[in-house]
């Protein structure tokens, strides 16, 4: 939890950063330890100049400070619970001990007793006369006849009580016998052999109701007021440690029994299995805990050996429900049944914490392999579902399978079913299971599996892209990778649907759904509307990393599809290069002028443009700024290899027909001419204008190494622009001569035109 050191009042509690980090935790604490502490006087101290929004920052950060104290409190209980126990059991060893001395010395002091009557009666009857002699041997006899009634009396009664197990008489009369052994030792109101006689007795009959309760407390049948009382009456005995012990144990036998009982009359499995089973196990710790609280209080020792038993009934029950359900349903992928069962367990034992019994730790230890291998498992499963659905896809973007069955059934496009992402099957399986990966792992907060989950996803993803790509024709980039049999998608509007699978998922639905991730706290802040989703993102870094990652990813698979339209356009089917320095050179061959008009090369790269931003405005309906990439990464790729292609400027500079001045005014219209549909497409990238620029500078250079002067050759400026205009009006059926200008339908550029407006028609 960071400091709370900033703002106006940074001077608050711990007064200082510097002086919080030199002082210790005693030291800060002893303003606190003073008994003429006040509270209120030491908060209007500190907070006499905040402002509110800075009080309630402040209160915020004590409340999490006091959970984090609390939780640190709890594990410093936990590591030293098992010192704890051992010390209580040497303690309670060591109690035996004494008890076992202050009996001895019991005895001894009976012996003596008995010793000393022995000597006064050798005195007494060597000394005095027959007649005294007399006297006191009928004293002693009555005497004598009168203790043996009682003691005999007293056992008998004894007996009676124990075999009619009325433990309350029981101990009163151990109690009275007692009381009378203490008074006899002092008044030596019994002989030596009744007063031994008594103590033995005491002594056996207090041993056998010991075991009586003992036997009483180890039986399933003994339940409630029954149990607790035998566990007092023992308590009373002295012996405390073994009453708790089988306190404890009874309840643990009694889980036994019950969950024998469960499983062979339930029906029920997963989820539901799993409520009946942790409500079982919680509510017998929790009736357990009662029990202790109720007969021994809340004395260390027996607090300390009660949360050691919860604790081991948690783990057992924890290793319980892996072996039986958790283990075998997370290596199939059911990660859905995994966390639910988690949110159960984890529910119910957080209903003990009230009672100061925190188990949710050892369920989050236990638990969290089984939840990563769900995890993990389910990634796999995502993968292969997409591979299996990606085999017979005929990517073509449709609505989600719901949305498209009311769409039917209402015969209505509504808002909401509008607003639905189009996507093709495969990217709509993708996308779902995702989506139920990270709500399954979001309502898991306190696991913190969130960067687990999205590692995962992203790496599913990059498999998914691999399989985009390898649904290009002709790619080979992971060729030598693939795993799965995947259906080529072989128009271009197929090939778009690629990318805008890839680019929804990436630039909104998989971060949307990767906000299920954020902490319940900050998601109750934060308006849940499409409009502030992309400010959520905002609040965790993390998050706005993991999705410029998704970004790159679909950045492979945009230019894996222009690097392929790229060599469709460069290269014929033969594996001939069309785009060559050949087209340029062996123009000022020609006696006749030209027919100025861009490269035919050049014509189907603006066709092949302007059909795919037909498609693309189809299809990133809302989301122009990736198609204008996609269009402006096309026209980068083809002007780039053009630009380092050694082929085309060796042939141009150093080849048998250099480049003349009519080659050089064909090449500067074709750059112009790029630049202008560029420019009017709204695609023309900063990049792409340097590396025209500089091929054309590197042109004219070439042509200025032969002894002309470029400059005197061409045209002006606005020639080109002035052609390269009517081209593009001409290739997109726009164009409106008049009478200036005769049209022959033959000639190449009238059919280009006719198929530009057939496909545009399409």
């Amino acid at each position: 939890m960071e400091p709370l050191t900033r703002g106006s009042f940074s001077s608050s509690i711990g007064d200082s950063a510097e002086l919080e980090g030199n002082l210790t935790l005693s030291d800060r604490l002893k303003a606190f330890k003073n008994s003429h502490f006040d509270p209120d006087a030491y908060i209007t101290s500190k907070c006499n100049h905040m402002n509110e929004k800075e009080i309630r920052l402040l209160c915020s950060q004590l409340v999490e400070l006091k959970k984090a104290s609390a939780e640190e409190m709890r594990k410093s209980v936990y590591a030293n619970y098992s010192a704890f126990i051992r010390t209580s059991k040497e303690i309670s060893v060591l109690e035996g001990q004494l008890l076992s001395l202050r009996n001895l010395l019991s005895s001894q002091t009976t012996l003596v007793h008995r010793l000393a009557e022995g000597v006064r009666n050798d005195y007494l009857s060597a000394n005095d006369d027959d007649s005294v002699n007399e006297d006191i041997s009928t004293f002693e006899n009555e005497e004598l006849s009168v203790s043996e009634s009682w003691l005999s009396d007293f056992l008998d009664n004894l007996e009676v009580l124990l075999a009619e197990k009325r433990v309350d008489e029981v101990l009163a009369a151990l109690d009275q016998g007692t009381s009378m052994l203490e008074e006899a030792n002092g008044n030596h109101t019994l002989t030596p052999t009744a007063l031994f006689s008594l103590q033995n007795a005491i002594s056996e009959q207090r041993q056998k109701l010991v075991d009586q309760l003992a036997e009483t407390t180890s039986q399933l049948s003994t339940r409630g007021a029954e149990l607790r009382s035998a566990a007092s009456a023992l308590k009373v005995l002295g012996d405390g440690t073994r009453a708790h012990t089988l306190l404890l144990s009874s309840h643990h036998q009694k889980l036994k029994k019950n969950i024998q009982s469960l499983r062979s009359s339930s029906t029920a499995s997963g989820a539901a299995f799993t409520a009946a089973l942790s409500q079982l196990v919680f509510s017998t710790i929790a009736q357990g805990a009662r029990d202790s609280l109720a007969v021994f209080g809340e004395e260390p020792a027996y607090s300390s050996e009660l949360v050691t038993w919860a604790v081991k009934e948690t783990e057992g029950f924890a290793l319980f429900l892996k072996r039986l359900i958790l283990a075998s349903t997370a290596s199939t992928g059911g990660l859905r049944v995994v966390t639910e069962c988690v949110q159960i367990c984890l529910g119910h034992s957080s209903l003990l914490e009230a009672s100061g019994l925190s188990l949710s730790p050892v369920l989050l230890r236990l638990f969290r392999p089984c939840v990563e291998e769900a995890l993990c498992a389910y990634i796999k499963r995502i993968e292969r579902s997409s591979a299996a659905l990606a085999a017979a896809e005929d990517w073509l973007l449709s609505y989600p399978p719901s949305a498209e069955s009311s769409l039917s059934s209402t015969g209505l496009l509504s808002h909401s079913i509008a607003s639905q992402p189009k996507l093709s099957i495969s990217a709509h399986r993708f996308n779902s299971m995702v989506q139920d990966l990270l709500e399954d792992v979001g309502s898991l907060e306190s696991m913190k599996l969130d960067g687990l989950a999205l590692e995962g996803v992203l790496e599913v993803f990059n498999s998914y892209i691999d399989l985009l790509i390898n649904a290009l024709p002709g790619s080979t980039e992971t060729e030598e990778n693939v795993q799965y049999i995947i259906r080529l998608a072989e128009t271009e509007t197929q090939q778009v649907a690629l990318l805008a699978n890839a680019s929804l998922l990436a630039d909104e639905l998989l971060p949307r759904a990767a906000l299920k991730l954020l902490p319940s706290s900050q998601s109750n802040r934060v308006d849940m509307t499409p409009r502030r989703a992309s400010d959520r993102q905002n609040l965790l870094p993390e998050h706005r990393e993991w999705k410029r990652k998704l970004q790159r990813l679909v950045d492979r698979l945009r230019d894996s599809f222009c690097r392929q339209h790229a060599l469709d356009l460069i290269f014929t089917e033969d594996g001939d290069i069309r785009l060559n320095g050949q087209i340029y050179t062996i123009m000022d061959d020609s006696t006749e002028e030209p027919e100025w008009f861009p490269s035919p090369i050049f014509q189907e790269f603006f066709c092949k443009l302007t059909r795919t931003a037909v498609i693309v405005t189809d299809m990133f309906v809302g989301r122009e700024r990736s198609a204008t990439i996609l269009l402006m990464r096309m026209t980068e790729t083809v002007i780039l290899w053009l630009s380092e292609d050694q082929s085309f400027w060796v042939e141009i500079e150093e080849g048998p027909k250099p480049l003349g001045p009519l080659g050089l005014q064909q090449f500067y219209l074709d750059m112009e001419f790029v630049m202008l549909f560029s420019s009017e497409g709204r695609y023309l990238s900063r990049n792409l204008q340097q590396v025209i620029k500089n091929i054309i500078e590197r042109a004219i250079d070439v042509v200025a190494a032969t002894g002309i002067d470029p400059y005197s050759v061409l045209p002006e400026d606005d020639w080109f622009a002035e052609v390269a205009q009517i081209a593009i009006k001409m290739l997109i059926g726009k164009a409106n001569f008049g009478n200036n200008v005769e049209r022959d339908d033959t000639s190449p550029t009238a059919s280009i035109s006719a198929s530009i407006v057939s496909h545009g028609s399409n």
